[in-house]
């Protein structure tokens, strides 16, 4: 077959009445091509070309000659590009008034993680820990009415087994090959897949998902033979991953340039005090609202030292450790308390009163008061709080 293919889109006669059909050069095709691909094409007026075996269908506008279609086909463009001239533009405010009330970020992070899915694209959330990158990406699938499929690729120990399949043998069927979750999941249309952990994931886990995060392939090969099966990604697809970036993370690897070339980034960070009381506020109504203060206060000052050029301290007080604490509050636990379980666990006691749980112990006294705390602190020192 001589590439590329121009397939002409038009309303045809079937046995079950009327239907969307695909022809090239009088011959009948329509059965080579996704119902949803010959629908969008057909609503959009357009004509579908291919331009090699591997790549996707892509619109063309209907109605124009046929030398000036084959010229459009052969010129080098990004089916994807092609896809969003044909494509309706997007109604960025009514993403933003689908946001839930328990994600908390500015419209901007929020109407482009949005837009990328809704194009079909990979987009990578990365940030602190506990800053929410999971639950904002359940979020948006769910605010956009899309099918959620969650691989954690951090607890993968069989890279080649979880995000393509085994083979098994039994009795009565003989060897047989199980699909993994995954396969099931990048040929369901208009599908979000979370990668969460992406940084954690096997240097495997990144080789396999090379050609499946490639705008240009968009294929996952079942096994390394010449004449090996390939799965394709359905269209609409979309790929969104979350990782952790930094020196303080030890488990995570540094992430292969050619795989983060193959994702947008947007990062979620630390909210600030207002809004962080705001969430604890909106998920433990009764909490006392001075306390409540403190929980974020004590937390924005971790961070504020993790960022400073002679920090005392490397880890910072995630928002996930505020909400633990909000919850012990509310079930009759003191601020002190708090802090002794959740708090100076997180920092070493190595240097003694020049150690890292130390300078956070003077910073947590300062937000009690009600003298059940040791006090460490020597109103004659240079004492930074």
């Amino acid at each position: 077959m001589t590439y590329p293919i121009i397939a002409k889109i038009a309303e045809g006669q079937g046995r079950r009445g009327t239907t969307i059909r695909a022809t090239v050069n009088g011959v009948d095709i329509t059965r080579d091509i996704a119902y949803a691909t010959l629908k969008g094409a057909f609503e959009a007026g357009c004509d579908l070309v291919k331009e090699s075996v591997d790549s996707k269908w892509s619109r063309i506008p209907m109605g124009e000659s046929p030398a000036m279609r084959k010229a459009a086909a052969t010129k080098t463009v990004n089916p994807v590009t092609v896809e969003f001239l044909n494509t309706p533009q997007l109604d960025l405010q009514s993403y933003v008034n689908a946001r839930p009330e328990s994600i908390i970020m500015n419209d901007l992070n929020w109407k482009f993680i949005c837009r990328t899915v809704v194009r079909g694209g990979n987009i990578l959330l990365t940030g602190p820990t506990g800053t929410g990158k999971s639950q904002t990406a359940i979020a948006v699938a769910k605010a956009l009415g899309r099918e959620l499929f969650y691989i954690n690729l951090g607890a993968t120990q069989d890279p080649r087994g979880s995000l393509i399949g085994n083979t098994h043998f039994g009795k009565e069927q003989g060897t047989y090959f199980n699909e993994s979750a995954f396969v099931k999941a990048i040929q369901t249309p208009n599908t979000v897949v979370l990668l969460d952990e992406v940084s954690r994931a096997h240097p495997e886990a990144w080789n396999i998902l090379m050609t499946v995060l490639d705008p240009g392939q968009r294929y996952l090969r079942l096994d390394e033979a010449v004449n090996a099966p390939t799965v394709k990604v359905a269209e609409g697809v979309s790929f969104v991953g979350t990782a952790n970036m930094g020196s303080e993370y030890t488990a995570v690897r540094v992430m292969d340039r050619a795989l983060l070339d193959r994702f947008v980034i947007a990062e979620i960070p630390h909210l600030n005090p207002t809004q962080e009381s705001g969430l604890v506020r909106q998920l433990f109504p009764t909490i006392d609202p001075s306390v409540c203060n403190s929980l974020t206060e004590i937390a924005a000052q971790t961070r504020l030292e993790c960022k400073s050029e002679s920090a005392k301290i490397g880890t910072a007080v995630s928002t996930r450790s505020v909400v633990e604490m909000a919850g012990l509050i509310v079930d009759g636990f003191s601020l002190a308390e708090c802090a002794e379980v959740a708090i100076y666990p997180l920092y070493s006691q190595d240097g003694g009163m020049q150690s890292e749980r130390t300078y956070v112990k003077q910073l947590v006294q300062k937000f009690i008061t009600d003298d059940t705390s040791e006090n460490l602190v020597d109103d004659n020192s240079n004492n930074p709080f």
